[in-house]
């Protein structure tokens, strides 16, 4: 299948960005190299941020205590990680990124002002700027149901074979993901979209 998905129609600053040089990836191919993508960033940072065991904090992020980070990770300016939050295996907080007490997030990018409130878990993905997700809202990185089978990804009409197993969601500016939404893996969602409260997004089973 030749259609590509461009993340640039996704995520407006992705140019700008620390990641701007893997704009013509897919976002899975961002997630599947999670943490060698954050260890090489890793080597950039500023002397502004604090780096210890793969971490690197922002002098003006707040990481509460009780919240466990597994490197690598980068924590923007700005950002607020609760008490019982914890990020593992590659992850980029952007700017001004918000995570409630017992978010998870796992090789997940994340744009500036996003937030997680609590009870989140985000597995294997991309999320723009400015996403907010509810209390409980889920994006899901893996298909239970198909424990052998790579996940498919749907663009418009086309299907496209991504050849890995573990993938979210790519969510793009704005978007907004009601408390106890599931985001079902392989989910492709426009800037703006509005996920409804306990609604279910699952693009695979409407083909």
């Amino acid at each position: 299948m030749s259609s590509r998905v461009c993340l640039a129609d996704f995520i407006d600053s992705l140019g700008t960005s620390p990641l701007a040089s893997l704009a013509d990836s897919e976002p899975w191919e961002l997630t599947a190299r999670s943490r060698d993508i954050v260890a090489r960033l890793l080597a950039s940072v500023g002397d502004e941020f604090s780096l210890k065991d793969g971490v690197a904090v922002h002098a003006t992020a707040t990481v509460e205590p009780g919240a466990v980070l597994k490197g690598p990770v980068i924590i923007a300016a700005h950002c607020f990680v609760a008490a019982g939050a914890y990020i593992r295996d590659g992850c980029w907080l952007d700017e001004q990124c918000t995570l409630g007490p017992g978010a998870e997030i796992k090789s997940a990018f994340l744009f500036a002002g996003t937030k997680l409130a609590h009870f989140n878990f985000v597995g294997d993905s991309v999320l723009g700027s400015e996403v907010n997700l509810e209390a409980g809202a889920i994006v899901a990185n893996y298909r239970n149901e198909h424990p052998d089978r790579a996940i498919d990804v749907f663009l418009g009409e086309d299907r496209i074979e991504t050849g890995v197993r573990k993938f979210g969601a790519l969510i793009g500016d704005g978007a907004r993901i009601g408390a106890n939404a599931v985001i079902a893996p392989g989910a492709i969602l426009r800037p703006r979209v509005v996920v409804p409260r306990l609604g279910l997004v699952d693009q695979a089973v409407t083909r």
